[in-house]
């Protein structure tokens, strides 16, 4: 059997120790492992009629070349955000520009049928995607397909719908409550509120945990726009209350203004960026512009997905590989591993398309406040979202 790997999307923690443990699982059990560079584009950039293209796009995994990669962050296979399914002109390779003939610019492609006919050729028995729900939810129209898929979820936010965990998820709030911890020397020092910006687009859920764990006095996840007159006065009545004499703030990078107004400030007096700048800066600045304040920004971004695996990280994506591999000796193909109640588990592939995973706001989430809401735990799910 010939097992064909990919990472798509952003790179987390854990990556590596799935994928080696995918690799000694399958060359253990007599199966031969290649491993596509890029996501899914490794597999648009090989061309069958080009024998080289397969050296630059893919890579003949063994216990050999991923003994190490275990003890490492990221992904050694590299990753990117290609979608096949829809892919603007310009990112199209150019043995296929063909294909782009007579298609206005502002209309997308869908290549899937060369994805199909690459894994033919390459002659790919079973494809495992290692993503979130862009990388799965291609993953689950290549089943339809026809195309045998173990998928395996990853996903700093955890915000992939069918799974309670993703790989990536605890890692990320380790390093976030680490660095938080470490920014308040500096905050109380100078008397400062602090503004601290994660990832996080669409999910509050990263945001959400790692302030309930850090203790931070107040939380803006995208779920729940905020009023910044009554977030201020919430921070001068934190900062005021606290010894140290200093507040904090953590806010999602998908974070908003109620009905975004910029109250008396638009955003060209702050930044040339105009809609780009980052709404944790923004928040700082006007914040800044409503009174005398002492402002500390800080983005988090990418310290949150580096370096290696927690424990936790480190055992999911080792299970997760080993789950995937039970599948795929059986030949129950169309499935995504996950964990539900706590117990490793798989459901349908396309399991990922079917809802959103966001915050529970009544649940767990003050939006009066702008706080976790975190009161009576029995029967909740492990990770509160």
């Amino acid at each position: 059997m010939r097992i064909g790997v990919l990472t798509g999307g952003g790179d987390v923690p854990g990556l590596n120790p799935c994928m080696r443990a995918l690799v000694y699982r399958a060359v253990d059990e007599g199966c031969e492992v290649l491993g596509f560079r890029r996501g899914w584009e490794g597999l648009l950039f090989i061309n069958p009629d080009d024998p080289t293209s397969f050296r630059e796009h893919a890579i003949q995994l063994d216990k050999q070349n991923t003994r190490t990669i275990g003890r490492t962050g990221g992904t050694f296979l590299h990753t990117s955000r290609t979608n096949p399914g829809s892919l603007r002109a310009e990112d199209v390779p150019d043995f296929l520009q063909a294909e782009t003939t007579n298609i206005p610019f502002e209309q997308t492609l869908d290549l899937t049928s060369h994805i199909i006919r690459v894994l033919e050729y390459l002659e790919i028995d079973v494809l495992v995607p290692i993503g979130g729900d862009d990388t799965l939810a291609y993953g689950a129209r290549l089943h339809a397909e026809n195309i045998p898929v173990v998928a395996i979820p990853k996903t700093m936010d955890n915000d992939v719908f069918g799974t309670d965990y993703t790989i990536g998820f605890s890692t990320a709030i380790t390093r976030s409550v680490e660095l938080i911890n470490i920014l308040r020397t500096s905050s109380g020092s100078h008397e400062r509120i602090a503004v601290v910006e994660l990832f996080g687009r669409n999910s509050g859920g990263t945001c959400l945990m790692t302030s309930y764990l850090a203790s931070v006095d107040r939380t803006l996840i995208p779920e729940v726009p905020f009023d910044l007159d009554k977030l201020i006065h919430l921070l001068i009545e934190d900062r005021n209350n606290n010894p140290s004499r200093y507040a904090m703030v953590l806010i999602s990078e998908g974070a908003r203004l109620i009905d975004d107004r910029i109250t008396g400030t638009s955003r060209d007096e702050i930044s040339n960026d105009d809609q780009g700048i980052p709404i944790g800066r923004l928040t700082v600045e006007l914040i800044k512009r409503k009174g005398e304040f002492n402002t500390l920004y800080q983005h988090l971004a990418y310290l949150m997905r580096s370096g290696v695996p927690d424990s936790l990280d480190l055992m999911v994506a080792k299970n997760y590989a080993n789950l995937a591999m039970d599948l795929i000796t059986k030949r129950q193909y169309g499935r995504m591993v996950a964990l539900q109640g706590g117990r490793y588990t798989h459901v349908a592939a396309d399991t990922v398309t079917h809802g959103v995973k966001r915050v529970n706001v009544d649940e767990f989430y003050d939006a009066e406040n702008y706080c976790p809401k975190v009161r009576s735990i029995e029967g909740t799910p492990m990770f509160l979202y």
